[in-house]
């Protein structure tokens, strides 16, 4: 199979891998049908992230399943299945809590699993999924060519953006503010939206993003950042800030944004990868401002959000605006990289 690798700093390239195999009984093997670029994936490709050696890349996928092992008893050969970016059991009592991506035996595309058998990178034709019942959520039936983008958000972007959203309490009449409009920013936009905000300010400098934004739900858009962002938040509401911040980047700037966009009271969820941020301990003691997030356990919102995209209720899948052929990955990675697509959909 052609499978994408990571050898260095901007060096991505297509390779032909081994097929992977079902090495253990709860495994499965998925063709992959579409998969995508991450805005975490470009961590590694700019060298913030340090590449060691030439590993697998991409986390996120929807596919086709083609071999199960003999304890996989949720999934089927011939089943489309969404999966999360993580892998986990769904039995253990962090997952029965809700916190899959912290699983007792959680394991990530990529990297070897626990017992050093290889898992690959989603970024390819076929990918061995470990613990295939607590990872994979099948659809009633094989959907639609056109639901295939908005399907493959949520093996991630969805996902998370609706963590920040729930993590920050997002509620029926709240005033929401978005830091970030990458594909988490932006769907943390849709998130806040079908949580009931009644305003929600996205922060964006970037017309076709504000586009998306605004289809999304968002009632305004703010275009300065720092503390003149965070001003412009607190003009629209009344002088006071908003009610939920949803970080969605992961730098030092863009938490301390979003600090000072929360009003008294307020609460921030946050999803960005971290790279640099700190929380601010003591305007969060003075203003009572809460903090809550992290990874996002993507099977814990799974089943939701799927009902959500086939009934027609949310269209993530408009994050994509721009498809390329896998074996043009490397292109994908230097278009997010100049901010010359939002997020890049790949096909077989």
């Amino acid at each position: 199979m052609r499978a994408t690798m990571i050898h260095a700093p901007r060096d991505i390239r297509l390779e032909q891998a081994p097929d992977p195999a079902v090495l253990a009984p709860t495994d499965a093997v998925v063709r992959v049908v579409r998969s995508c670029i991450c805005g975490s994936d470009l961590w590694p490709y700019r060298g913030v992230n340090p590449t060691d050696e030439p590993h697998p890349i991409g986390h996120e996928y929807v596919g086709v399943v083609e071999k199960v092992g003999s304890d996989v008893a949720t999934v089927s050969v011939g089943q489309f299945v969404v999966g999360g970016f993580t892998y986990s059991d769904n039995t253990c009592e962090i997952c029965r809590e809700g916190m899959h991506s912290a699983c007792e035996q959680v394991g990530y595309y990529g990297s070897p699993d626990r017992q050093g058998r290889p898992v690959g990178g989603c970024q390819a034709e076929l990918l061995r999924v470990p613990l295939a019942d607590g990872t994979l959520v099948a659809t009633p039936e094989r959907p639609s060519e056109e639901l295939l983008p908005s399907l493959l958000t949520l093996s991630d972007v969805m996902a998370t953006g609706w963590h920040a959203a729930v993590s920050a309490g997002v509620r029926d009449g709240g005033t929401v503010a978005v830091v970030g409009d990458g594909a988490v920013g932006l769907c943390a936009v849709l998130a806040a939206r079908e949580l009931g905000a009644s305003r929600i300010i996205a922060m964006s400098r970037h017309a076709s993003r504000q586009e998306v934004a605004r289809a999304f739900g968002a009632t305004d858009v703010v275009e300065e950042r720092g503390d003149e962002g965070a001003e412009r938040v607190r003009e629209l509401t009344g002088g006071h800030g908003a009610h939920h911040v949803l970080e969605c980047v992961g730098t030092k700037d863009s938490m301390a944004q979003a600090f000072a966009s929360a009003r008294p009271g307020g609460q921030v969820g946050f999803v960005g990868v971290p790279h640099g941020g700190e929380a601010p301990m003591e305007r969060m003691f003075r203003k009572n401002v809460s903090l809550a997030g992290g990874m996002a356990p993507v099977r814990r919102y799974l089943p939701d959000l799927l009902g959500r995209v086939l009934s027609g209720a949310i269209d993530p899948g408009r994050v994509f605006d721009l498809t390329l052929p896998l074996d043009q990955v490397a292109e994908g990675y230097r278009a997010m990289d100049e901010r010359r697509a939002i997020k890049v959909l790949l096909e077989p």
